[in-house]
């Protein structure tokens, strides 16, 4: 599974690390958890990564909550719908998982500064 597969690496890294298993349990969790980075994909149940993503740009606005899209859907147009939203990050399965750890490190620096 690609959630475990991330929670994995990224804890091997040294990186903190909640998971959820959905879009709405992710959307549930931020608010108690305040996280630095939130990855999501693009296909899960009950509410989607865009959706997610979006919901998650529009309640926090004001922070610096970063987020990685993971998604099999290569296209152009869905990267550009992914900036559209305020996707920090957007990554193509099957994904390098030292990629996401490099591109959450970046991200993590980028907020630093």
């Amino acid at each position: 599974m690609i959630r475990e597969l991330i929670r994995l690496n990224l804890e091997l890294e040294g990186f903190e690390v909640f998971t959820a298993v959905d879009g709405q349990d992710c959307l549930d969790r931020v608010d108690h958890i305040d996280p630095h980075v939130v990855t999501l994909d693009v296909m899960m149940p009950r509410l989607d990564g865009w959706t997610a993503a979006e919901r998650l740009r529009a309640r926090r606005p004001e922070t610096a909550c970063r987020i990685v899209l993971v998604t099999a859907r290569a296209q152009e147009e869905d990267r550009k719908h992914g900036e559209r939203i305020g996707v920090d990050a957007y990554m193509t399965k099957p994904f390098d998982p030292d990629a996401l750890v490099e591109v959450v490190r970046e991200l993590l620096e980028g907020e630093r500064e």
